[in-house]
């Protein structure tokens, strides 16, 4: 019988699809409080019960009502409830109204009773509050009689494309140790492979079949075939025109300085009358096309938002390329402006990793240490 999980916070289900991806599980409830959000979850997981609630409206009365579940009916949580509300500590967190999004998902821990719970957060999380904060949320975790483990983990050790790196805290029931997933993928720039691991996927061997476009232009055809297994893992049952690959028109001197760039290149490295007047050290930025891509954000097509100029075109990313180095295949839908949709990409959590976590937890609940297991490396 599949692992029944519900996924709060659920995005367009990033943390979550490892679990909607593999036999063994069964998502049966998810919360989304934006509606676009919500609308796209339910496009990519139509058998999943969605909740478009504020999460404070959510409850194990819904559960029960609608699927029939009660108390111990359900084995996983997951979930990332946003942290940054909290700027000082009280003697009593939970009682904090500023941390009403992590109350919810304490107090449906206390409802659901999982087997095990996944906790995802920033990085930023460890040092809120000189990592007081951090240290009283294992606290009232471990008050409710789970055994809390936590870890950082970077979503490139595990094929994606990008540098991403979460905090991830897992919370079981009983005290037996949780062995995390073991990184597959190595930086060939600082390390040294001694261990058989693969070399971090590139943003060329990510994006490289994807055809070259420019400011205000719209892709819809491959540039090529598959050229790797990731290429062919994002194009398994994708349509045959590319969708969300365009990007909108900047004006002539934004495209000038995006020319301008060399690969990797910052303002600094252009001639100076084309530099721009304001923004920080790591805005107009060209990404590398022999790296993975740093982490990206909300506002991936956005030439003054962090590092997010194309390594080859003169453009900031397309919704397509930012859902490709998210992990999301070809075939995987969005919803709303494009605003919502490079913000249901830029929150979501890199699809490689929520698979390693995933296979970690499955190891966990069949009684398996990672000492034991077959490590399927997908690249």
């Amino acid at each position: 019988m599949a692992y029944k999980v519900v996924d709060l916070f659920a995005g367009v289900g990033g943390l979550s699809y490892g679990f909607a991806h593999d036999k063994d599980f069964l998502i049966v409830a998810a919360n989304e409080i934006l509606e676009p959000m919500a609308r796209a979850y339910s496009a990519n997981h139509p058998s999943v019960k969605m909740y478009n609630k504020d999460i404070k409206d959510f409850s194990i009365s819904d559960l029960t009502t609608d699927l029939g579940l009660k108390e111990g009916d359900i084995d996983i949580v997951v979930g990332g409830p946003p942290c940054q509300a909290y700027s000082t500590v009280g003697k009593r967190l939970i009682d904090d109204p500023r941390g009403k999004l992590f109350q919810d998902y304490f107090r449906i821990l206390q409802e659901l009773r999982p087997r095990l719970f996944v906790f995802e957060n920033v990085k930023g999380l460890l040092s809120i509050q000189g990592g007081n904060l951090i240290r009283q949320i294992r606290e009232l975790f471990e008050s409710i009689g789970y055994s809390v483990q936590l870890k950082l983990l970077n979503a490139a050790d595990y094929g994606a494309p990008q540098i991403r790196e979460r905090v991830i805290l897992i919370g079981t029931l009983d005290s037996r140790p949780f062995d995390y997933p073991t990184p597959t993928h190595y930086d060939p720039s600082t390390t040294v492979n001694n261990k058989g691991l693969k070399p971090y996927v590139t943003i060329g061997e990510a994006l490289g079949d994807l055809p070259s476009i420019r400011s205000g232009e719209c892709g819809e055809e491959y540039a090529t075939e598959p050229q790797n297994d990731y290429q062919r893992l994002m194009r398994e049952g994708a349509p045959e025109k590319i969708a969300e690959h365009e990007c909108s028109k900047n004006n002539p001197r934004m495209v000038a300085l995006m020319e301008a760039l060399p690969d990797g290149g910052s303002p600094k490295d252009i001639p100076e009358e084309l530099r721009p007047t304001s923004g920080f050290a790591n805005t107009y930025c060209r990404l590398w096309w022999d790296k993975p891509s740093t982490t990206i954000t909300r506002n991936l097509g956005c030439p003054s938002s962090s590092r997010c100029i194309h390594p080859r075109d003169p453009r900031p990313l397309t919704t397509r390329e930012g859902a490709r180095l998210q992990g999301f295949p070809d075939s995987y839908i969005f919803a709303g402006s494009r605003g919502d949709k490079h913000l249901q990409i830029g929150n979501a959590v890199p699809t490689f990793l929520s698979v390693a976590i995933k296979d970690a937890v499955k190891r966990y609940l069949k009684g398996e240490s990672r000492q034991n297991a077959v490590e399927q490396l997908l690249f």
